[in-house]
């Protein structure tokens, strides 16, 4: 049964301070000092900061133990973290002390649900911020101790598959963004020598309709998209307004399914320029002026190897150098996107790259939707715990070990390792020889990886299995002596699996039963 408690009831605040910046001897210490900026999960275990012990001793900066529940009452607001590692915060942040028995991570979960009242309530002209005694007042249903541990359990293992899911994604960008520069090289140094033309001479470039109040009496209107709608290689259209337009405008602006759309302005000059293909998803869609509009010649270019050049490390580096700050607002222009110069390899090995895409992209829709399904169990959950209407009879008390380990983390993105599976490898004939410069290195890793796939079958590719099969190899072949690959292998190893996944070799599928991806040998 729970009861509904203010914080008041449950806990203390204690907040923090900044030793004084015009004393050098109180920063650059020995002691993590936090500040609102640290907090980028709900673990908090690494400061940007350090103060001394004198800086400690002469502010109002507070040592915290580790284990509690911090919160920034300005900035950031909702937003929630343990600590875990001893560490001092500003005058910023609150520390949550505990008055009554209260599992910590229940009451990270707990804070975590009142992130929209918190940002309710929140104050300020340009920097909301929160008082201690709105704090106070915030209301949580307060269950027995048993059922706070089945509750921050359960809401603790659906938090950990999200950071999964998320982590998942982030690994399947960063795999295509691999898979480009292995295919094309660095666009800045061109070493495949591909011919460099102006992105003007391949497309064409058209800004967008300026949002204007006299355009809510237009007659006809069009959903747009705006720059909020626009990141790297992907589309957010969450939300999509409209805009009043005439005719004329409709038929010059109206996108069509492969449009190029680059954002123009932003006030972060690191995300001017980044671009996404429109996907045709919405009917008589325009876009506004914040976004430049590149419609490619599809003889020559397409439009996946567009966007991906352009957020690439070079095409990036063009853009920020191309850019203007006006009033805090960092720019391109239409011309800037023209003269932005592009490598343009053979068509043939550009579609190639989108079959690859497209095949990684259908694995993350369904992350995606696994993602979204999952972050709305949590909302449902964590709302039915904290207002005391979740039913625990069938959820278990967890074990003490994993209380101890409190929190679930996420999973690396790595098929389990086959131990079942014995890898021959081949000799030879004069390891110490392979091993004693970088190219011969690099092709007995080459070679061995080639014997390690063919011996798979049906099994998933593991890099941690293969390493382990090295291992136990160099062992073998030279068991007196301490012999290692170096310390490039894993650089190797990347290289040859985006080269064994372009040309087929390797192929990607989805473990539904383990909901990871998994990498197999093409089967003749």
């Amino acid at each position: 049964m729970s009861t509904l408690k203010s914080l008041r009831e449950l806990v203390t605040f204690r907040g923090g301070g900044t030793p004084s910046k015009q004393v050098p001897e109180y920063w650059n210490g020995g002691i993590p000092w936090a500040s609102v900026k640290d907090f980028t999960s709900t673990l908090l275990s690494e400061t940007q900061d350090f103060i001394s012990q004198e800086g400690l001793r002469n502010s109002s900066a507070n040592l915290i133990p580790k284990g509690h529940v911090i919160i920034p009452t300005r900035m950031s607001l909702g937003k929630a973290a343990i600590n875990t590692v001893d560490l001092a915060i500003n005058q910023d942040l609150r520390a949550l002390v505990p008055k009554v028995p209260l599992n910590t991570e229940f009451l990270l979960h707990a804070v975590l649900s009142l992130k929209d009242e918190i940002i309710k309530k929140g104050s300020g002209a340009t920097v909301k911020g929160i008082t201690q005694e709105e704090l106070y007042k915030l209301e949580i249903a307060l269950p027995p101790l048993n059922d706070q541990i089945r509750i921050a359990h359960l809401l603790g293992k659906v938090e950990g598959l999200i950071a999964q899911r998320k982590q998942h994604l982030q690994q399947l960008d960063d795999l295509l963004k691999s898979v480009f520069l292995e295919m094309f090289g660095d666009p800045v140094r061109n070493e495949r020598g591909w011919d460099i033309h102006p992105l003007g001479s391949i497309g064409d470039v058209q800004g967008g309709l300026q949002v204007t109040t006299k355009r809510n009496d237009y007659e006809m209107d069009a959903p747009y998209l705006r720059v909020a709608n626009v990141y790297r290689d992907r589309l957010n259209l969450s939300e999509i307004k409209r805009i009043g337009v005439t005719p004329a405008e409709l038929n010059r602006v109206r996108l069509k399914t492969g449009d190029l759309l680059i954002v123009e302005g932003h006030g972060n000059p690191e995300e001017v320029g980044r671009s996404a293909v429109w996907d045709g998803s919405i009917e008589n869609c325009v876009h506004q002026n914040h976004l430049i509009r590149v419609r490619v010649d599809l003889s020559q270019m397409t439009p996946l190897y567009a966007s991906f050049f352009i957020n690439s490390p070079g095409g990036r580096q063009q853009m920020f150098r191309s850019g203007k700050t006006t009033s805090g607002l960092n720019t391109i222009s239409s011309k800037n996107v023209k003269e932005t110069m592009v490598a343009v390899p053979p068509l043939g090995f550009q579609n190639e790259f989108g079959a690859i895409v497209e095949k990684v992209e259908a694995l993350k829709s369904r992350y995606q939707q696994s993602l979204t399904d999952l972050e709305s169990l949590y909302g449902a959950l964590s709302q039915q715990a904290f207002k005391g209407e979740l039913d625990l009879s069938r959820v278990p008390m967890p074990d003490t070990q994993a209380q101890e380990e409190k929190v679930v983390a996420a999973e690396p993105l790595h098929t389990p390792v086959e131990k079942g599976l014995a890898i021959n490898l081949p000799d030879t004939g004069n390891l110490r020889a392979a091993l004693e410069s970088v190219e011969t290195r690099k092709d007995l890793i080459l070679q061995w990886l080639d014997a390690y796939r063919g011996q798979l079958h049906s099994k998933p590719f593991s890099v941690q299995h293969f390493i382990t099969a090295v291992q136990t190899r160099l062992a073998e072949l030279h068991a007196d002596d301490d012999i290692d690959l170096g310390p490039n292998h894993y650089e190797h190893i990347k290289s040859w699996v985006c080269e064994a996944l372009t040309v087929g070799t390797l192929t990607q599928a989805l473990d539904d039963v383990g909901n990871r991806i998994e990498l197999k040998a093409a089967q003749a």
